[in-house]
């Protein structure tokens, strides 16, 4: 913290925009923190807060307005490359679809809040081809709920950052050995789970010649479900002849009612 609250308070505008940007887009930066040490910095006169509310603002929205856009031609492509550095990308979108299919548009309003949905929520938002003028009102109301968040956390709390300021200062050879340590433990912490899931790295799949013939010369013995999640799905949509549909969503109780007796095969978007 007491870096950040250095930085901002001398390069001020340029490292608050360049930090919510690049969060915005998909990279791993503190972008809450930098509000919060760019709240401190206004209240303690170093920088004034219009201008750093405004250009956050401008960063959040550009950075979404680019992913949204994105995600509107790329669709599922993105969202893999955004979710790569989870452990199972595909759970990773579906966690993300899964707001929007219980809250719909009003999930753009606190999306900022929740880590991982917060990068999430703009590309997805366009691969489901909401209207951009619909996109950019809840967008502009979250994104602004979130600067005003974290940056009047800062603004009001100046003095106790000072202090915590200074203490870590005081601390600072003991704080980075604790923080190295920490970054061990984490580090060594993903690896144990990527050597603990490898096996979802693997999805079997099936041509669709091959496919085509199972169900011309054993159609009792196979079904075929469609699990295309909300968004990507609706009442006109065209479906394979004879497939049956899931909400993926529902997982647990859908599977209750599947055959056991048959060979199942899955298609999504």
């Amino acid at each position: 913290m007491s870096s950040i609250l250095q930085l901002v308070s001398h390069h001020g505008y340029i490292l608050l925009f360049g930090v919510v940007l690049a969060e915005a887009i998909g990279l791993p930066m503190p972008a809450a923190l930098a509000l919060v040490a760019g709240g401190a910095a206004a209240a303690s006169r170093a920088i004034s807060a219009p201008i750093a509310f405004a250009l956050a603002l401008v960063a959040m929205m550009a950075g979404d307005l680019l992913l949204f856009t994105l995600g509107k031609y790329m669709g599922w492509a993105l969202l893999a490359v955004l979710c790569r550095v989870s452990i199972n990308p595909e759970s990773c979108i579906l966690r993300s679809a899964e707001s929007f299919y219980k809250r719909g548009k009003i999930t753009l309003l606190f999306a900022k809040f929740i880590p991982g949905v917060n990068t999430m929520a703009p590309p997805l938002a366009g691969s489901m081809k909401m209207r951009p003028s619909q996109f950019l009102r809840f967008d502009l109301a979250g994104a602004s709920l979130y600067i005003l968040a974290y940056g009047g956390l800062g603004f009001l709390s100046r003095d106790f950052l000072m202090v915590v300021t200074r203490g870590l200062q005081t601390a600072s050879r003991v704080f980075e050995e604790v923080l190295l340590l920490a970054a061990i433990v984490y580090i060594g912490y993903r690896v144990w789970l990527y050597w603990k899931n490898r096996v979802y790295k693997i999805v079997p799949r099936i041509q669709v010649q091959e496919l085509a013939e199972r169900l011309s010369s054993d159609k009792d013995r196979v079904l075929v479900v469609d699990v295309r999640s909300h968004g990507y799905y609706d009442a006109n949509a065209q479906r394979i002849k004879g497939s049956v549909r899931i909400e993926p969503n529902n997982l647990s109780e859908e599977l209750k009612n599947l055959p056991h007796e048959k060979d199942i095969y899955l298609y999504c978007t």
